[in-house]
């Protein structure tokens, strides 16, 4: 599949895309039918404001594996087991967890040689263990973090047998453990409301491009990468046999050549594709690069007499962005909107909390707005004021009754269940927590919430992500309709990634679509898929407001 999904997304260009797009926008004008028109004037008409809640890594066979009429894990025959690097051969058990099950500072712990042995299958990490350790993991446990980089999930995705995700991850067997997820609170809200099932995160690989991916649907760009300060960090690819590039990251000599003797070691797992490998002549970032504004992992150069910016010397200094963004389609439609973070404002004020390990453990390159030129802390002070707020605002505009039309929020480090740094329960009770506060804002009654991922933290889940283009989608994560309007107690099947929330916002705002969401459809339907869906699927709205 990797060699034609290569080949099926060059040749998308540009005309069908082009297309594409037309098609999309002359969608959003037409009133020849008006019965096609009726559920989008209802939609329009009833909901108001449109809640984003965007937690981190944790795929859906992890959290809701065994939730009732999901597509859940398979068992017996219907499990494809874990295979070698370089073969189709099943591994005969599944190999150690590299480094330890669990991280450093947890209780039990559970080391490297105490995770050998375990059958190659899904397994629960609370109970797999607790021979060893003598207690089960709990969910309050924080386990080691996996890789979630872009070439290595289509590498584990393989063709769509995701049967090498315990070969090319740097954690081994770990990647197949999942949780008893009935134990969650929001285990129970989507008992309540909606589990969608078929809903994939939109990039391939890790949170940066992810959260590129929710607001633009598109991979930034960095400029003549080659001659940069980024050059060191352009990914090493296979290649075809008349040189192409292939979606898969050449592996080094002394690279080990059985899963069970190691973690995969490659020439470059990088975070710039390199030149043209999308077909547009550019490069473009697809792994973990800093804001060129502060809060950022980078500090400021010494030059930098305002100490707003990060060191553009730097190889992860991405420099600031100017593609089309979901934030420009509504202030050209003049539909308030903000992005609301965990930590923002005490970010802003001291570096101490960046990637510290602790509380509030913040996150620079979760804050997508931060890398646009448009949020200049400098130039456009003003607009960094409107729209980038903190998790503290959210609260207060909840209860006053004034979110904006459009909220994104972004729960701080040690809330958003991303494993390495924070646990499962900490972040489920958070995010129940912030939406009980929502459910008790006076503009509950015309909301719609979405709760999901950014995207699957490495970990290993049995569904094929459909055949799109070039950025995804990748792995399947899970994904709650949280609304009045909420169909209500069931499992929503309709076809998803995380570029349907910017669909949802299109339709229920009426803006234009922006031209990755229609590369995107284009591509899955020269695949022989079909278009993702707005999640719309998961409400039943009245016929008048």
């Amino acid at each position: 599949m990797n060699r034609d999904l290569l080949t099926t997304a060059h040749r998308l260009r540009p005309s069908l895309i082009a297309l594409a797009l037309a098609g999309a926008l002359g969608a959003c004008s037409s009133t020849a039918d008006p019965a096609a028109l009726g559920p989008t004037q209802s939609l329009q008409a009833n909901v108001k404001t449109v809640v984003v809640i965007y937690a981190e890594n944790e795929g859906f066979d992890k959290l809701y594996g065994n939730f009732p009429g999901a597509n859940g894990v398979p068992v017996g025959t219907a499990y494809i087991p874990q295979t070698e690097r370089n073969s189709d051969t099943p591994l005969p058990t599944l190999p150690q967890t590299w480094g330890g099950v669990t991280a450093a500072g947890q209780s039990p712990v559970i080391t490297q040689a105490q995770s050998a042995g375990l059958t190659n299958a899904p397994f629960m990490i609370e109970t797999a263990f607790q021979s060893a350790a003598g207690a089960p993991l709990t969910q309050g446990v924080i386990t080691r973090d996996l890789y979630h980089r872009f070439f290595e999930n289509q590498m584990q995705i393989n063709g769509g047998k995701n049967d090498k995700f315990a070969a090319y991850s740097d954690a081994g067997g770990l990647t197949m453990g999942r949780y008893d997820g009935s134990q969650m609170a929001l285990w129970r809200i989507a008992q309540q409301y909606v589990l969608a099932d078929n809903f994939f995160q939109g990039a391939f690989g890790g949170s940066f491009l992810n959260h590129q991916y929710l607001v633009c649907a598109c991979a930034p760009e960095y400029p003549n990468a080659d001659t940069a300060a980024a050059k060191p960090t352009i990914a090493a690819l296979k290649t075809d046999a008349n040189g192409n590039y292939l979606p898969a990251l050449a592996q080094a000599a002394n690279s080990p050549a059985s899963a069970m003797d190691g973690p995969p070691v490659y020439v470059l797992s990088g975070n710039i594709a390199p030149k043209n490998y999308f077909g547009d002549g550019t490069f473009r970032a697809i792994n973990t690069m800093q804001p060129p504004f502060q809060p950022s992992g980078n500090a400021p150069a010494a030059a930098d007499t305002t100490g707003q910016y990060a060191d553009p010397a730097k190889a992860t200094t991405l420099p600031a962005q100017t593609q089309q963004n979901i934030g420009d389609l509504l202030n050209a439609k003049g539909v308030n909107w903000a992005w609301y973070s965990g930590a923002w404002n005490s970010s802003l004020a001291s570096r101490t909390g960046i990637y510290s390990g602790g509380t509030p453990n913040f996150q620079p390159h979760h804050q997508p707005f931060n890398y646009y030129a448009n949020f200049d802390p400098v130039k456009n002070a003003a607009d960094r004021t409107a729209h980038l707020k903190d998790y503290t605002d959210l609260v207060s505009d909840a209860a006053a009754g004034k979110l904006p039309p459009v909220v994104f929020y972004k729960p701080q480090g040690n809330l958003n269940q991303h494993p390495g740094y924070t646990d499962v329960t900490s972040g489920d009770a958070h995010i129940a927590d912030t939406i009980a506060k929502l459910q008790a804002s006076p503009q509950w009654a015309n909301m719609v919430i979405v709760v999901t991922y950014d995207e699957n933290g490495g970990a290993w889940d049995h569904v094929a992500p459909p055949k799109g283009d070039l950025l995804g989608p990748g792995s399947r994560i899970p994904a709650l309709v949280i609304s009045p309007f909420s169909a209500g107690g069931g499992v929503d099947k309709t076809p998803y990634d995380t570029a349907s929330v910017l669909r949802l916002i299109t339709k229920v705002f009426g803006l234009p679509m922006l031209p990755g969401l229609a590369a995107r459809d284009a591509a899955l339907v020269a695949n022989g898929g079909k278009p993702m869906g707005d999640l719309t699927a998961a409400l039943k709205l009245p016929a008048r407001p």
